[in-house]
């Protein structure tokens, strides 16, 4: 048995908590560089405000309808998520954050009712954090997850579903002609796995909905799609086939890329803004404890402006595989020097860290298993690092992250990243994204903390 929690347009929710002014009001939450809407509130949804919808193109309402539009705060919605998931962990005895706003909850052993339990839960994050969600309940996690849909629909449209499954549904409780009427009246695009293309080709094949899709033969689904829509299948048939996900595998590749507040002209900038990005990369990289064998880098300018068009990217490798920022940012910048060119408004630059593999400090050499990572000498190879600095920086690395997490993000970086990342009331730099509308970090930062006076 699994729940399925997820935070009602939860960027929207996450400001309203501390500014209540904005309930009822059309609100939208704008991507990085204020390019385009992310989040969207029920009355700006109403507008016909759609999800990345270019802000330019809905600008107007702010005029004639009175939408908020605020810059992605996202240090604030982190800390929410993280306080949200961990009242969300007191449904059940198990927990698999999916993402910022959702996370699959294992039922199994638990007694009682659970339909009273989650409502008793949505209660708790609602009052206690100010945050609407809604759950879903099911044997699968794609039932769960439809269940969520279903609920979050008869809430926020009335009609849709039965009134009684709002906020929170359980289709484990209800019989089997119950539960086919709702797959039924369910489009078949609304199921978890089901995508915009495979979705056109299920309803040109004459599968419309949920229902449609959990009777198809499991055989035709194998041969005409793949194993994963036969998987889903069966899922939809109360067949649990996908296990909740406690140590998500690491990334294969990991990336930061941010497009400019204003176009970028010169070399000075791009070093402090691809240095910025591969410390960003680098602090996840060590999260997962990778290392990267090789790193990427690109610039360009923007396809949407009447000025000389330039691409480029480059991959360099690494003598040897590492975490060491310092290396790192120094690979990144050796690539941006060589693809550089003066004479052009570039718009977006980015760093991705590829060829990871699992990384071992430099004392772990000794029986290094197969597909790891050594920072020893291999056969064949020349030490060209002997005269300079210890190869390996993990202590060094995980001081600096250390002290970042405590005291703030950029607290300690590298001396080529000079700018430092702008608070909501100070003014960016060139290549920082806009973010004019942010309101401030309530939760994270003591300078932006809401005072109350009496």
């Amino acid at each position: 048995m699994f729940a399925l929690l997820d935070g009602n347009n939860f960027y929207v929710s996450c400001e309203r908590v501390f500014r209540p002014s904005l309930q009822g009001v059309p609100v939208v939450v704008l991507s990085n560089n204020d390019g385009c809407a992310i989040a969207r509130s029920n009355e700006a949804k109403a507008l016909g405000v759609r999800m990345g919808h270019p802000w330019f193109q809905i600008r107007h309402l702010e005029a004639s309808d009175g939408l908020v539009a605020l810059s992605a705060n996202f240090a604030l919605y982190g800390d929410m998520s993280d306080r949200m998931m961990s009242l969300a962990a007191g449904l059940g005895p198990t927990q698999e954050v999916y993402s910022i706003d959702e996370c699959f909850i294992g039922l199994d052993g638990v007694r009682g009712d659970l339909t009273v339990r989650a409502h008793a839960v949505r209660s708790r994050i609602l009052n206690w954090l100010g945050l609407p969600c809604c759950i879903g309940l099911g044997t699968t996690k794609t039932l769960a997850k439809l269940a969520n849909h279903m609920a979050k629909s008869a809430e926020r449209k009335p009609g849709s579903y039965p009134a009684e499954l709002a906020q929170v549904c359980d289709l484990a409780r209800l019989g089997e002609d119950a539960r086919d009427a709702l797959l039924a009246a369910t489009d078949v695009g609304e199921v978890w796995g089901v995508g915009p293309r495979i979705g056109a080709q299920l309803r040109e094949a004459g599968v419309r909905t949920a229902l449609d899709l959990a009777r198809l033969d499991t055989a035709t689904l194998r041969g005409g799609w793949s194993v994963t829509l036969e998987r889903t299948a069966r899922e939809l048939q109360g067949l649990s086939c996908i296990d909740l996900d406690h140590a998500p595998q690491p990334r294969q590749q990991i990336a930061c890329t941010r497009s400019f507040g204003q176009p970028v002209t010169t070399l000075a900038p791009l070093i402090e803004a691809v240095s910025e990005f591969t410390s960003r990369a680098a602090v996840r990289l060590r999260a997962q404890d990778s290392a990267a064998g090789a790193v990427l880098v690109f610039i360009r300018t923007s396809p949407f402006r009447k000025s000389p068009q330039y691409s480029r990217s480059v991959v360099v490798p690494l003598a040897h595989p590492t975490q060491d920022t310092a290396k790192l940012v120094g690979a990144a910048l050796h690539g941006l020097r060589s693809i550089y060119q003066s004479g052009y408004a570039l718009a977006k630059a980015g760093v991705m860290l590829v060829q990871l593999q699992t990384y071992l400090p430099h004392d772990a050499q000794a029986g290094t298993p197969a597909g790891s990572v050594a920072t020893s000498v291999r056969q064949g190879e020349f030490d060209f690092e002997a005269l300079g600095s210890p190869r390996d920086a993990g202590h060094l690395m995980k001081a600096i992250d250390a002290v970042n997490a405590r005291w703030g993000r950029g607290t300690l970086k590298i001396a080529s990243a000079q700018a430092r990342v702008p608070r909501h009331d100070e003014v960016a730099t060139q290549w920082t994204g806009k973010q004019e509308r942010r309101t401030p970090a309530y939760t994270t930062c003591w300078s932006e903390m809401p005072v109350v006076r009496t």
